[in-house]
């Protein structure tokens, strides 16, 4: 499977029928999991049995694998560790893939060549003007509370870093949409980071740093994302009613 558009150079892998992704998790994304995991599925538990809408890739599991070596030379056994998650496509026809951190740097997919490229913030600002992404004002409205309320969570947990996926199906016209890559906790190493670049410690120079906390990174996703989709104005008032309560 070619999942492009990743920088980590994880493993990625999808179940013959499709419904499920693994991908491998660094030592410090397990570490990150195993914190805040009894959490998140409290959170998912809760959304879940309260039917409350939650844009959350769906987490199933993480699993360590282990790789027997035989041999007299080989000293120890390869582990590797895990991640089983929903495929958010999985069913699905889709034509364009967006993956939307609401950050500028360096969020630019050349396509040139590349028909299946996973396209960034930057291609999606360029195309805005000709193909805005459209929804429903209710849909709008359940989109806005669910990535409201499903960041506020992360951001509790310490958790950054996380991308809205978004893809578009031509066939059924409909925007498929997920939070994924929520296991990146703001680490002691991301604080120095983000601290002596913002100093200009090193020579570096003062400069807006590449790491920030996970309340900045909270709300610049949420604004973006509050541009990003364009709502479809609605004949129907309680279409109109029930998205003003909801809209960022």
């Amino acid at each position: 499977w070619d999942s492009s558009g990743g920088k980590s150079n994880a493993y990625f892998a999808k179940t013959l029928d499709n419904r499920l992704v693994v991908k491998q998790m660094s030592r410090s994304e397990m570490h990150s999991f195993l914190q805040f995991g009894p959490s998140y599925f409290e959170y998912m538990s809760q959304a879940l049995s309260t039917d409350v809408p939650s844009a959350l890739c769906k987490i199933l599991g993480v699993y360590q694998l282990t790789i027997k070596h035989v041999g007299a030379n080989v000293e120890k056994d390869t582990r590797i560790d895990l991640m089983v998650m929903e495929n958010v496509f999985y069913g699905r026809r889709v034509q364009k893939i967006y993956d939307l951190k609401g950050s500028l740097r360096s969020r630019y997919a050349d396509e040139r060549g590349r028909p299946n490229a996973v396209l960034l913030d930057e291609n999606l600002l360029q195309q805005l003007v000709t193909e805005p992404l459209l929804v429903s004002p209710m849909g709008h409205g359940d989109l806005s509370a669910a990535l409201k309320r499903d960041t506020e969570m992360l951001c509790k947990l310490n958790v950054m870093d996380y991308s809205l996926i978004v893809g578009v199906d031509e066939e059924s016209k409909e925007l498929v949409v997920g939070i994924i890559d929520y296991v990146r906790q703001y680490t002691w190493d991301k604080q120095l980071e983000s601290w002596v670049k913002s100093y200009g410690i090193l020579g570096g120079g003062k400069r807006v740093p590449t790491i920030i906390t996970p309340k900045e990174y909270m709300k610049r996703f949420q604004n973006a994302m509050a541009l990003y989709f364009s709502v479809v104005p609605s004949s129907d008032p309680r279409q109109v009613l029930q998205d003003g309560e909801h809209l960022l």
